[in-house]
């Protein structure tokens, strides 16, 4: 088994099962054009999140770290026609970019884009008494990862399904020694995720087009 057959078996998958349209594809597109890193999760990954957010019946739903929007566009996809979802990006430029992706998808009236760092934004959403989110996917800078999660649980009910992404960083998190902040970010995010008594957790490995990671998928017992 290489890398080769990997991607081969995730485009197969996506064929059948995750097709993208031109607003994907146009989105993927964009990154190239306004100089963002192609972080986006792949075809296949984002149906999975709608399978996780149909799973939930998710009517709201949260994301940390929107990139160029390709995640925040399957997301919206899969909200039933009052639903809603909040999309936080902490760089001004890669959420214009986002905005304009999200909007050619025929999306903007379902999605609210904040700009912004989610450590800022997360308290205020808490302090404005927002209702719970249903779905949430974590998909932004990797230091505070455990932050943003201890935050998604209070903004979480009892069935509430939390998703991180890239917490394996093709198996680097095997070297307890290591340096890297990413690396590091995510040693602490699983090893709270295997002491938190308000989730029910496990972590996927993930191979393909994006190569070797894992998601982390926790369903909330009881909120903190």
């Amino acid at each position: 088994m290489n890398a080769e057959i990997f991607l081969q078996v995730d485009n197969y998958i996506s064929d059948f099962l995750a097709p993208e349209d031109k607003a994907l594809t146009d989105t993927i597109k964009s990154l190239n054009e306004e100089g963002l890193p192609q972080h986006s999760v792949s075809a296949n990954q984002g149906k999975f999140l709608q399978v996780m957010m149909i799973a939930c019946n998710a009517k709201k739903v949260l994301e940390l770290g929107t990139l160029g929007g390709y995640s925040t566009i399957w997301l919206a996809r899969a909200l039933p026609p009052d639903g809603k979802l909040i999309t936080i990006e902490a760089d001004n430029h890669h959420g214009a970019v986002a905005w304009k992706n999200i909007h050619n998808a025929g999306l903007s009236h379902k999605v609210d884009l904040r700009i912004g760092k989610a450590l800022d934004i997360l308290p205020e959403i808490i302090e404005q008494h927002e209702e719970p989110f249903d779905f949430i996917f974590i998909d932004a800078d990797k230091p505070p990862y455990t932050e943003y999660f201890n935050y998604a649980l209070q903004l979480s009910r009892p069935g509430t399904i939390i998703v991180c992404d890239n917490v394996i960083r093709e198996g680097k998190v095997l070297d307890e020694n290591s340096a890297d902040e990413k690396v590091q970010g995510v040693q602490r995010l699983n090893k709270m995720l295997s002491e938190n008594e308000n989730i029910t957790a496990t972590i996927l490995q993930t191979v393909g087009s994006k190569e070797y990671d894992g998601m982390a998928i926790a369903v909330v017992n009881r909120t903190a």
